[in-house]
């Protein structure tokens, strides 16, 4: 298992500037901005041949490029409908056998919906999901972090608090900390220097240091209304305090991956690796 020994920036999937679009060139493209990571997307579906997974492995470690996965958004490990719960599980694997063949480090995915379930039943049930994700990969002998993301709208299960619960003391469970989801889901309120500080605090206390030595961190533009996140933007059309998301995860040292889901991919990538770059702490 790869660990990685600094923090790397890249894209939600392959740079908008990319001239072939195949995911290795993808990869080369990456690298040709000066980036160091992307994100396989296999939101619409695992998509990718064994062949093609195996070219972009060989093409990411020539580049030193660090890979992650995000699983199809049609997941919901909350469903009432037994079949939905194994379909959801069924894509979060295959999106990291995949992944795994691809040379992706970990596995980020939406974990669902509350429906009628209050917090703490959600947080069970997910948890024991994850567990059984991480033990059948294991049977597999598929080593990657699994991460449910923090989510941005307040009909989503995903609050900071809630994700933490589930992935503590499992091994090879994480969580995607999304900076931006955050920020909706809080309608505001998690949008500066303090409020990101606590946030990376906060997973050091639960998690241990190695939450932030092997740290997936999403990041972008973001609206957001009354029940939460509306829709990515910019890092200059949102009045998301990015700059502040810089900073904190450099004074904390964090190691491991930051990825711009921006519309725009690597233009905030590239913004957030120049300011990372720029500053001192």
């Amino acid at each position: 298992m790869r660990k990685p020994t600094k923090l790397h920036v890249g894209t939600a999937g392959i740079p908008l500037s990319t001239p072939k679009k195949s995911t290795p060139e993808g990869v080369k493209r990456v690298a040709e901005l000066g980036l160091d990571a992307m994100e396989i997307e296999f939101v619409r579906g695992v998509r990718m041949s064994e062949q093609l997974a195996l070219k972009t492995r060989e093409v990411a470690n020539e580049l030193n490029i660090l890979l992650t996965v995000h699983a199809p958004y049609y997941v919901n490990l909350l469903s009432p409908d037994e079949s939905k719960v194994k379909a959801s599980i069924k894509r979060i694997i295959d999106s990291a056998r995949m992944g795994y063949l691809a040379g992706a480090w970990s596995v980020v995915f939406h974990p669902g919906y509350y429906g009628k379930l209050k917090s703490d039943e959600a947080v069970r049930i997910i948890r024991n999901h994850v567990k059984e994700i991480v033990k059948m990969l294991r049977d597999q002998g598929i080593e990657i972090w699994v991460r449910p993301e923090i989510m941005g709208g307040l009909s989503e299960f995903g609050s900071l608090d809630e994700i933490l619960e589930v992935v503590n003391g499992i091994d090879m469970a994480a969580p995607c900390i999304d900076f931006a989801h955050l920020y909706a889901r809080t309608l505001g309120e998690y949008n500066n220097y303090e409020k990101f500080k606590e946030v990376l605090s906060k997973v050091e206390d639960k998690l241990g240091r190695e939450a932030l030595d092997n740290a997936h961190i999403h990041v972008s533009g973001m609206e957001y209304g009354p029940k939460g996140e509306r829709k990515h933007l910019n890092f200059n059309e949102s009045m998301f305090n990015w700059k502040d998301v810089v900073r904190v995860v450099k004074e904390f040292n964090v190691k491991g991956v930051v990825i711009s889901e921006s519309p725009n991919l690597e233009e905030d990538a590239i913004l957030f690796k120049s300011e990372f770059e720029r500053i001192k702490v």
